[in-house]
């Protein structure tokens, strides 16, 4: 069985897995953080930019199932 929980705090992540100890439960803790490189961090800042000087254009889901002729 799996559970996926999502703390909300520092707190609660730690009381949480007071709890498993207590109880001696076996778990694993999985780390989601996404690390991104210099140039990754300063490509999605260079993309914000040009977004917010109307320099890109924006599409919708719809638009975009519909360019490529999605079937849902």
């Amino acid at each position: 069985m799996s559970i996926i929980v999502n703390p909300h705090s520092p707190q609660e992540e730690k009381a949480l897995l007071s709890f498993l100890d207590s109880m001696k439960y076996d778990y694993t803790q999985a780390d989601d953080a996404i690390i991104l490189s210099s140039d990754q961090q300063q490509e999605i800042l260079e993309r914000d930019r040009r977004f917010e000087a109307g320099e890109i254009e924006t599409y919708t889901l719809d638009q975009i199932i519909n360019h490529f002729g999605i079937k849902e």
